[in-house]
């Protein structure tokens, strides 16, 4: 009898040791667009290239993808998705930001202006972050394939890829201009190679979207920036 007066106790210590060593682990949060986001099974093979980052972190870390489909920094915010990644930030976690794609769009509910609005929601993710004590990392977005009849990529983000580097460089935030390492990768391949990465298929031809391959490449372009930049989170990478 005596001795199962001390169950309860051990019990408490044994996930009292869990919740620290849960707690040891790096949260590494995702926010973005559809270039970055999970997919459901039907979407198959279409992937977001934040998936691909889980392949790269070692068990020290763990991936928390909430990039959405459609998502501009605005709707994102407006939506309250910033919000709820915002309560779960933890002291040590990491936040990559990636959007553009759908600040482009001209509809009122996703449009920003590079240089106003986009910049003054970029800033707003990494004030808050830091709030948090987490670190947070800037992403330009990747590069649609479209290439011009030269075979040449076309710049199809214009100034919001210009409007990033400036608020990360405004605000002392770490960089990653996956539309350079993208650009690079894709114009390397041309116009025909590039499909291999990106969704096409039998019955859909997609120039902004990944494949499942695709997502896992352009993960390792951003990996291996972080690793050359010397990041603090290039750590947590395999």
């Amino acid at each position: 009898m005596k001795k199962l007066q001390y169950l309860p106790v051990i019990s408490f210590i044994a996930l009292a040791f869990l919740s620290l060593k849960s707690a040891d682990k790096v949260n590494i949060w995702l926010i973005g667009d559809s270039t970055m986001a999970p997919k459901s099974a039907k979407a198959y093979p279409e992937l977001g290239w934040g998936e691909g980052l889980a392949d790269y972190v070692t068990n020290k870390a763990e991936v928390h993808n909430h990039a959405v489909n459609g998502r501009s920094s605005l709707s994102f915010i407006n939506e309250g998705r910033w919000q709820a990644v915002y309560n779960s930030l933890q002291k040590g976690d990491y936040v990559i930001i990636q959007f553009g794609h759908n600040d482009e769009k001209t509809d009122s509910t996703r449009h920003t202006e590079p240089f106003g609005s986009f910049k003054q929601n970029i800033q707003k993710f990494i004030d808050e972050a830091r709030k948090k004590g987490a670190t947070p990392i800037v992403c330009s977005s990747i590069v649609r394939r479209h290439f011009d009849a030269e075979g040449n990529l076309k710049d199809t983000h214009g100034d919001y890829i210009t409007g990033a580097s400036q608020i990360a460089r405004e605000t002392n935030t770490a960089y990653v201009n996956m539309e350079a390492l993208t650009r690079k990768l894709v114009s390397g391949m041309g116009p025909e190679k590039s499909k291999d990465i990106f969704l096409f298929t039998d019955s859909k031809q997609d120039s902004t979207h990944l494949n499942v391959a695709g997502a896992g490449i352009v993960a390792g372009l951003f990996v291996e920036e972080a690793k050359a930049q010397r990041l603090p989170i290039a750590t947590v990478f395999k």
